[in-house]
């Protein structure tokens, strides 16, 4: 070879590691047909203000060139465009030297308590790159909203009784728990003394208020340790009362392993402890037994002399799950007799708790929950549906 063919591949060599160079940091640009794009889903909260979900768009590498793609929303899920969200259909461009843009679709505005949405943003036709991942999810989470709608059927109670005045109800007309007349209780708490499973919060997502009704809601979700969560409202120390009607409407869960509870505990529990302040149980419920429900009374001087004595009543048709039932107390020294829908259902008396103090006749705050699991309904299972609700329409008390 002579000297001027050298000279001439040399430069052919230079020409081309020059046409390879990026320039500036020594690297190289990847060919288009290297550079791949991939979109990733997004949620967002829906709330009565309107929002969006932003898709992710990322390519592999920057390109030398813009890279544009032909993007289309899909109604492959639960949500419906022109309802749900605003459908999309155009061009992404990403100029040269960057790696990512961006597809904003408009969600409508709503807060409904309902299951969450999904649709699909598809992209294709792509222009400088080649595609790895086209599709990706949109999620509308719809489940915190505080709108509820309930159906208003069922039993119903007066607000006066002949001999008696109001002394204290909440009817849940506001928007938010009173935390004026009610604490939440929080936690775990070692399973409660029951073994229960669920963590007790004081978010909206476990609690809120929506058109009259208080909704307490049981979910199966991970939160603070537990599998589960929901809601323990108590009145103590800001509500108490001795004597008289106690009216509760209420609408009630049904699944295996959920056990609701509208009750009552002595206010003095922090000085006396349990079962000395004495428990009354106005309502409970086994979810996997959705027609029956339960009202006990618990007492003795310590845990190793508990005591207790109760009765359990079967709607004659139906379920509490299906329409609003009123449980109520009647409640005087020394008796106490528990009714549903305004039928007596058992009576204590103070010469049922022979041989112990006698602690109905001191005064009492409320409880409202909805355990998850425990030693008496066991653990949720296969069978179990989430999330589940308790509606309470009212509490009235009625004294003489």
């Amino acid at each position: 070879m002579n000297k001027k063919s050298s000279i001439f591949i040399y430069a052919l060599v230079a020409v081309a590691f020059a046409a390879c160079s990026k320039g500036g940091d020594g690297g190289s640009t990847p060919p288009a047909s290297t550079i791949t794009a991939t979109i990733t889903g997004a949620s967002t909260d829906r709330s009565v203000s309107g929002s969006s979900i932003t898709f992710n768009v990322a390519l592999s590498a920057a390109p030398s060139a813009d890279v544009s793609l032909h993007y289309a929303s899909l109604a492959t899920g639960n949500a419906v465009a022109g309802k749900d969200y605003t459908a999309v259909e155009g061009t992404l461009v990403i100029p040269a030297g960057t790696k990512s843009g961006s597809i904003k679709v408009d969600v409508s505005a709503d807060s409904l308590r309902q299951p969450n949405q999904t649709f699909q943003v598809q992209l294709s036709d792509a222009k400088n790159c080649s595609i790895k991942t086209d599709k990706a999810t949109g999620t509308i989470i719809n489940e915190n909203g505080l709108y509820f709608p309930v159906d208003n059927t069922g039993y119903t109670t007066p607000d006066n009784y002949s001999g008696y005045t109001l002394a204290w109800s909440d009817e849940f007309n506001g928007n938010a728990v009173n935390t004026a007349d009610w604490t939440f209780e929080a936690g775990n708490n070692m399973g409660w003394g029951n073994a229960e499973l669920e963590n007790y919060t004081d978010r909206t997502q476990n609690a809120f208020v929506s058109k009259g009704n208080l909704i307490i809601e049981a979910r199966r979700e991970e939160y603070g340790g537990s599998q589960y969560t929901s809601t323990r409202m108590i009145t103590k120390n800001k509500k108490t009362f001795k004597f008289g009607r106690v009216d509760i409407r209420a609408k009630l869960p049904s699944t295996k392993g959920i056990w609701p509870a509208l009750w009552m505990l002595g206010n003095n529990i922090d000085a006396v402890g349990w079962p000395a302040c004495g428990e009354i149980d106005i309502m409970e419920l086994l979810g996997q037994e959705p027609g029956k429900m339960y009202s006990t009374l618990h007492w003795g001087a310590n845990v190793a002399s508990h005591d207790s004595k109760g009765t359990n009543y079967v709607l004659p048709s139906g379920t509490f799950d299906q329409q609003f039932h009123v449980f109520s107390l009647v409640w005087q020294q020394d008796d106490l007799k528990f009714l549903v829908d305004d039928t007596q259902v058992f009576e204590g008396k103070s010469s049922d708790v022979a041989g112990n103090p006698y602690p109905f006749n001191s005064d009492f705050f409320f409880i409202f929950n909805i355990a998850v699991g425990g030693n008496w309904p066991g653990a949720p299972d296969n069978t179990t549906v989430f999330p589940q609700r308790m509606v309470v329409d009212y509490v009235r008390v009625f004294q003489k």
